[in-house]
């Protein structure tokens, strides 16, 4: 129960960014609300990989564990609910949330993550996260040498492309359209014999997620384990630009090497202000954030 609604940190996002940036403001006595609706964006990943003492657990027990650590420390509360709104009043703000409850604090954080755009393809969402997948670094090395498709196009395809030819020797690029590579890009993806398919993949054929083949509008399916997806995105929360903070061309929050934001007193940290999605790199922003925002607090009022 919270029992008092102001503070001077506000989090919004109680994930492993805004965990750990609660638990870096935690150890410095300032007193942090969390508020967090509980539905990150790998709830459906099984397993989690490429992080420090945790590589092949859950992505839930890890946040189970994470939570139950910060929890240790009085100076930070937890509010289980989802925030709507946000306010700049005087010098602090204030943040609603939708069982119309608020809550005020000198600095805010956002550790909101993004919003994958799922393709409306049959089959897709059940896959999502399982054998559907975004990151060879996360993932990559459970589908060595299997059967792996690249669902993407130009430059983004290339990426993954010269990424994942490291792992496996099966791929096939399917760009759901003409293709759009360079010829230096087209001569380097025939010299290590990676396929292209331009039809329009129609359905995903899977079992509990598990990925089978893609059937294409042609009517063909092509036998796959594995298949990287380079989604569309928006951001989870529409506060902070309701704020003020301004956002990259690429979608994320704008944030400078501190992690704030363009807008003072706002900082940003994890998937919605960094390309490169990893629990350890969402960790790591939060432990930074964190840090800087004790340090601005604390100058403000020594």
């Amino acid at each position: 129960m919270i029992e008092k609604n102001s503070f001077d940190v506000i989090i919004v996002g109680g994930s492993y960014a805004g965990l750990s940036a609660a638990m870096t403001l935690g150890r410095s006595l300032k007193r942090t609300l969390v508020i967090d609706s509980g539905k990150p964006c790998n709830r459906q990943t099984p397993h989690s990989h490429n992080f420090l003492t945790r590589d092949g657990q859950s992505p839930e027990k890890i946040s189970t564990i994470a939570r139950a650590q910060v929890e240790q420390y009085e100076a930070v509360k937890f509010y289980d609910g989802f925030a709507v709104a946000g306010k700049k009043a005087d010098d602090e703000f204030e943040i609603i949330t939708r069982s119309n409850e608020n809550f005020y604090g000198k600095k805010l954080i956002f550790a909101t993550g993004i919003t994958d755009e799922i393709p409306d393809i049959p089959g897709f969402s059940e896959c999502w996260g399982i054998s559907v997948i975004h990151c060879p670094y996360c993932h990559g090395h459970e589908h060595r040498g299997e059967r792996t498709g690249i669902l993407a196009n130009g430059e983004q395809a290339f990426h993954l492309a010269s990424l994942v030819n490291n792992l496996t020797e099966k791929l096939v690029l399917l760009t759901k359209g003409k293709s759009d590579f360079s010829a230096e890009q087209m001569s380097k993806l025939k010299k290590h014999d990676i396929q292209i398919n331009e039809a329009e993949v129609t359905r995903l054929e899977q079992k509990h997620g598990q990925l089978k083949g893609v059937v294409l509008a042609d009517g063909e399916t092509i036998e796959l384990n594995a298949l990287y997806a380079g989604l569309s995105f928006s951001q989870h929360s529409d506060i902070p630009m309701s704020l003020g903070c301004k956002l990259t061309e690429q979608g994320y929050i704008e944030v400078d090497n501190m992690q704030k934001t363009t807008v003072p007193g706002i900082y940003a940290c994890g998937d919605n202000s960094a390309p490169f999605r990893s629990i350890a790199n969402a960790v790591q922003t939060g432990n930074v954030v964190g840090a800087v925002v004790n340090m601005d607090l604390t100058n403000e009022q020594f």
